[in-house]
């Protein structure tokens, strides 16, 4: 853990998992923090070399639980300060420049960074949330020898709990996320997102009853395009509220007839 300076060292973290196509462009991003820290987990593409050129402390291994592999990321990382970008993210000059304005005068604590949300080339700015993406989610964090990281993840496969500790903050300039590439690779992901929700749930033994996870369809639907306006993005609105809604009753479907 570095020692307390007029300039606080920033470490940026970055967990990936086969990320070639994302790696570099992500990596370019960070340049400005005094740190990069890299957890690969089980990558058997081009992410370590990559990750290599950009001087980057790298961690190799195997996780079953995501909070797990981010968890260890946040042990190397040597910062005052921790940023976690993942591969498909972007960090823009204008918020690099102010998280370093903002990390050099906040109290121990936290930061909500609010997101750009890009399915292909297009923007998507509402409709976002119930299980199926974020505008904003905390990804800026101290850490320091006495309290140690303000922020831990939970042991949960799929969107981990979180423990937050220090004050609460949330910064102006938004990251770029570059969620899906089209409507196949959002299929994809609601595939991998139920399955590894199932294994939480069969793991736990909280699967919920059929009908109440029926119910869930028209209420999160009803949440990410109403609630959350997803109507003002015409059909990619109605695209993201539609998966919204199936990501509960087919995490219960799987969890409940299928054995892993």
């Amino acid at each position: 853990m570095s020692a307390n300076t007029d300039k606080p060292r920033l470490s940026a973290l970055v967990v990936a998992h086969n990320e070639e196509a994302e790696l570099d462009d992500c990596l370019t991003a960070l340049a400005f923090a005094d740190e990069i820290v890299v957890v690969l987990d089980r990558c058997t593409d081009r992410s370590e070399e990559i990750a290599r050129t950009y001087g980057a402390v790298i961690e190799v291994g195997a996780w079953e639980i995501e909070g797990a592999r981010r968890n260890r990321g946040i042990e190397i990382c040597t910062g005052d300060w921790i940023l976690e970008v993942d591969a498909d993210e972007r960090v823009t000059d204008a918020l690099s420049a102010h998280i370093r304005e903002t990390i050099g005068r906040a109290p121990y604590g936290h930061f909500l960074i609010p997101y750009h949300n890009y399915v292909g080339d297009r923007l998507v700015e509402f409709g976002w949330g119930a299980a199926w993406g974020v505008t904003a989610t905390v990804r800026l964090f101290a850490n320091d020898s006495v309290h140690g990281p303000a922020k831990i993840w939970g042991e949960q496969r799929i969107h981990p709990a979180l423990e937050l500790k220090g004050e609460a903050g949330r910064l102006d300039v938004p990251m770029v996320h570059y969620v899906d590439r089209n409507i196949s690779d959002m299929i994809h992901r609601l595939d991998r997102y139920t399955s590894a929700r199932a294994r939480d749930m069969r793991q736990t033994g909280e699967l919920g009853s059929f009908a109440r996870n029926v119910r869930r369809i028209f209420s999160r639907f009803w949440k990410c395009y109403v609630s959350r306006r997803g109507y003002r993005e015409g059909q990619y609105g109605f695209l993201i509220a539609l998966m919204a809604g199936l990501y509960p009753i087919l995490s219960y479907l799987k969890a409940h007839l299928e054995d892993e």
